[in-house]
């Protein structure tokens, strides 16, 4: 649709024709099943419930409506004959006294005050002996309106002669609010075809109905119409067309308005302030409520100070929302319900537990919305069992409360509460919710569990929610999480066309990616590139910068940031986050770190990720300068920024395990972070790592609570680098018995076992994995070249280039093994022969790529390869060799980060 500026008078003549101003017909509005010349324009079903009877007796109900229109609460009159006290000053209304009209209108007042229908009824059938009265017949109107009674106020003005535009407004207002916004609109049609001009009020109430339907188009045209008629000055009407401006993203328009606008009211600052917050421009509605206290004399509302701390907590604005709390408290908010529940929702995003709990406890009434904004709270700062009492004490529930605590479990990685939960409220009938049923499908891709994933997806089509399509994108994203690429591809291939397709298409992008697809990936990124059926948003640009840094994809990748440059996306905190992990895991830190220190704002996750960053490429000292940066600049750290500085003293030019033991110690007291699993198999990886594996075992034994399996498999990863098989046995058994079903502890026991020479216990493990049906993770390798990932696997052939590649990698085998290199045989199976053995080191996948790279890049240019695991020992050793032959720099980053091999050595100085 081609937008008209309303603001250009030159687009004003189309909708004024100089002999014929602005009627509308069927040729010219968007409703052209509308027949203006009939009377009767409501469909036949709605015609039927407004057949009315109409009798002359005052003592029975003069309308009938449909009986299946719900009848009022109050069904006898308030007044019936002789009830009034002497207090109740009534006026005489003796049946053979002649009717006087200003008695009729004070009943009239009486029957809506007391929502007292069967005395309105009487009122209307005096009304009915009279000669016609417009304005009698407006207020009955609107005392059935005030008294929810739209059908009877609709006979009402069906049988006004010549009804005004105080009529039309009223219905007009009514039925904009009652949810029956194309009947608004065609009643507005009917005034302006009639020849009776709207007024402010009319004006106010069509724009009602089309901000409800999001009619943009009949809104321009309207924006015209109060431009001819002179009611633009009106701040009521001006009001309601920033609202119509706002709900439908034209900021450009809502902000001209306002600029323009003579006068102003409270009214006018919160819409404007409003349109901002929802177009998450949270920088600029804190400018305007800056500038509503520089520049006039209003005073905040509750509706402004809870708009502006959604605004402070949407950009960080700590300072700001702290300013704006004391504000309310000095302005005599402090007990506003509304303005509470926004202070808990702002402390939860920018703020400590400590400042929630302060502000809930002095909230004097609470409501349904406070307890589940602490639900909220609890779950954001990971106290899932203190959101779970919050629950168990509510004084009332409903749909939403259910659905934070849901949510909450997944935040936090729950995904088996969160089932547990949701049968909950299923066998409880709990109202299912689009949120409810994404928040599940999301536990379930937590969890990656196929049967489970295919449960849930049965439950879902079962009861006939498969056909929304938010519902569809959330179980394509879990059919991704969970290793069902196949049925993934089925929905996004039977996706409709006429639907937005960007959320599913990220949603392969990311699952290709995940599921080890890389090709996949960039082949559906490109194709959609050239369909133009990807819209590059923020959430897309997070999305593929995730891939290009999953793919080590750095060319498409500069490409991806350069667009998020033009489009100024770059400016979002989310997109350049993304930008500095995507350059981080591209082997391009110095590109991070620019990213880095272009970026207007960072929160925590920008410096983790720049901490991660450096930790990635082994930089332990720079990561530590990083923090000591955080500190000076008073950025309170989180779980993950401690688990990243214990791990940062792994990487250290020299052994720092004091600092590194003070600092974890520290954590309680300097940090308010108690010490999680991660921190400790953090801890036992450093302590490992410099040879210190009796204390790192020790520790274990003496945490205060049980360890999880990933700190003991910590352990295990430093019993395999220091070869030490006594420990790493009694570590194996703990993490099998823990989980027995995880077949990398039994590929590193059965690595530990041959390279100490005990073949026979190598060979039991293997068997015992066999039995098991576990497999050992398919080795990968790839290497990005002329925009396209070329993947190869042990002994692989498939790619167009094998024989060269292979004849290739014969030539680089014999030089370097002149140059000293030995093949390392001992994690090959004792029982094939030696030649054999080094066959199978020879073509592995490391090997391929390193060829191929070496074949298809200039003289000089130093070699990336992906590794979807550690490399083996074997291809370490020979890569170092390979270095010193071609004089060639060749950079891996495997499972544990970044290998940079020059002139025969390695970065990791050969611990990784």
């Amino acid at each position: 649709m081609a937008a008209i500026n309303p603001f250009t008078i030159s687009n004003l003549s189309p909708f004024f024709p100089s002999l014929n101003p602005f009627r509308f017909s069927s040729k010219t509005n968007n409703f052209p099943h509308l027949s203006l010349a009939s009377p009767s324009f409501f469909n036949p079903k709605l015609r039927h419930k407004l057949h009315y009877r109409f009798s002359s007796s005052t003592d029975q109900s003069l309308l009938s409506p449909d009986p299946t229109v719900s009848k009022p609460q109050n069904t006898q009159p308030l007044f019936p004959v002789g009830s009034l006290d002497d207090s109740t000053s009534l006026p005489n209304t003796d049946s053979d006294s002649f009717i006087d009209i200003g008695q009729l209108f004070y009943l009239l007042r009486l029957s809506a005050k007391y929502t007292d229908v069967h005395l309105a009824r009487a009122v209307h059938a005096s009304f009915l002996k009279l000669e016609e009265d417009t304005h009698l017949g407006n207020a009955i109107l609107v005392a059935y309106l005030k008294m929810g009674r739209l059908l009877d106020a609709y006979g009402v003005f069906r049988g006004l002669y010549s009804p005004d535009v105080v009529s039309y407004t009223a219905l007009i207002s009514s039925f904009a609010k009652a949810d029956q916004e194309r009947e608004a609109i065609e009643l507005f049609f009917r005034m302006r075809s009639s020849g009776i001009e709207p007024n402010d009020y009319s004006f106010v109430a069509i724009l009602s109905a089309c901000i409800r339907t999001l009619e943009l188009e009949l809104g321009l045209q309207l924006h015209a119409l109060i431009i001819k008629l002179g009611y633009l000055d009106c701040v009521i009407v001006a009001n309601a067309l920033m609202c119509l401006y706002g709900k439908n993203g034209c900021l450009d328009y809502a902000s001209q308005l306002f600029d323009e606008m003579p006068q102003r009211d409270i009214a006018t600052w919160n819409t404007v302030i409003s349109n901002m917050v929802n177009e998450l421009s949270y920088e600029k509605a804190l400018e305007l409520f800056r500038d509503l206290h520089r520049t006039t004399d209003f005073k905040s509302d509750q509706f402004t100070l809870s708009t502006v701390l959604t605004a402070c907590a949407g950009c960080h604005a700590v300072m700001g929302g702290r300013e704006v709390h004391a504000h309310s408290i000095r302005t005599g908010f402090e007990r506003n319900l509304s303005i509470n529940n926004a202070i808990i929702r702002f402390y939860t995003r920018c703020g400590s537990l400590k400042d929630v709990l302060a502000e809930f406890e002095m909230i004097p009434a609470r409501d349904i919305i406070t307890w589940t904004e602490m639900i909220t709270a609890y779950m954001e700062f990971g106290f899932v069992d203190m959101a779970v009492e919050v629950f168990a004490k509510m004084p009332e529930r409903n749909s939403v409360s259910y659905n934070a605590l849901l949510s909450g479990f997944c935040k936090n990685g729950e995904g088996l509460k969160a089932l547990d939960f949701f049968i909950k409220m299923v066998q409880e009938g709990v109202e299912l919710t689009d949120f409810t049923l994404t928040s599940v499908i999301n536990a379930c891709g937590i969890l990656m569990e196929l049967d489970l994933s295919r449960q849930i997806h049965g439950f879902i089509i079962k009861f006939g929610f498969g056909s929304n399509a938010f519902i569809e994108a959330a179980l394509l994203d879990m059919c991704t999480k969970c290793g069902r690429m196949n049925d993934a591809a089925k929905m996004f291939h039977r996706w409709p066309s006429d639907q937005d397709s960007l959320i599913i298409r990220t949603s392969m992008l990311c699952g290709y990616a995940r599921n080890g697809m890389p090709d996949e990936a960039i082949s559906l990124f490109q194709q959609s590139q050239s369909e133009g059926a990807i819209i590059m948003d923020a959430v897309a640009l997070t999305s593929l910068l995730g891939v290009c840094g999953t793919l080590g994809f750095h060319g498409m990748g500069k490409q991806i940031h350069c667009h998020a440059l033009k489009t100024e996306f770059v400016a979002d905190t989310g997109v350049g986050n993304s930008i500095i992990s995507m350059y981080s895991k591209c082997f391009n830190m110095d590109d991070a770190i620019k990213s880095f220190n272009s970026m207007p704002a960072h929160d925590i996750v920008s410096w983790n990720y720049l901490i991660a960053g450096h930790l990635l490429h082994r930089q332990g000292d720079e990561a530590l300068v990083v923090w000591s940066k955080m500190e000076k600049a008073c950025i309170k750290p989180d779980t993950v920024t401690l688990i990243l500085i214990i791990s940062a003293y792994r990487h250290t030019s020299s052994n720092l395990v004091d600092n590194c033991r003070r600092f974890f110690i520290s954590m309680k007291n300097n940090y308010d972070i108690e010490p999680t699993s991660e921190h400790y198999a953090s801890l036992v990886s450093v302590l490992g790592h410099w040879g210190l594996l009796e204390e790192a075992e020790e520790l274990i034994i003496r945490m205060p609570f049980e360890p999880e399996a990933s700190v003991w498999r910590a352990l295990l990863d430093s019993c395999r680098l220091h070869l030490n098989t006594s420990i790493g046995k009694r570590v194996a058994k703990r993490i099998l018995a823990m989980e027995p079903k995880d077949p990398s502890t039994f590929v590193l026991v059965s690595n530990l076992y041959s390279a100490s020479g005990r073949w026979h216990c190598s060979e039991l493990v293997r068997a015992n994995m066999r039995e098991r049906g576990f497999q050992k993770q398919a080795c990968r390798s790839w290497i990005i070249n002329q925009e396209k990932v070329h993947s190869f696997y042990v002994r692989d052939k498939s790619h167009p280039q094998a024989k060269d590649i292979y004849s290739g990698l014969d030539i680089l085998v014999l030089e370097c093994l002149k140059a000293g290199y030995e093949p390392d045989t001992s994690f090959v199976l004792h029982e094939v022969e030696e030649h054999q053995k080094k066959d199978f080191l020879f073509y592995h996948s490391a090997k391929l790529a390193a060829t191929y790279g070496l074949l298809t890049t200039r003289p000089g240019e130093p070699i990336r390869i992906v590794k979807n695991i550690l490399l083996c020992g074997d291809c370490h050793s020979f890569l170092k060799y390979v270095s010193v032959v071609t004089r060639r720099e060749i950079f891996v980053r495997d499972a544990s980060g970044f290998h940079c091999f020059s002139n025969g050595q390695c970065s990791c100085k050969d611990y990784w």
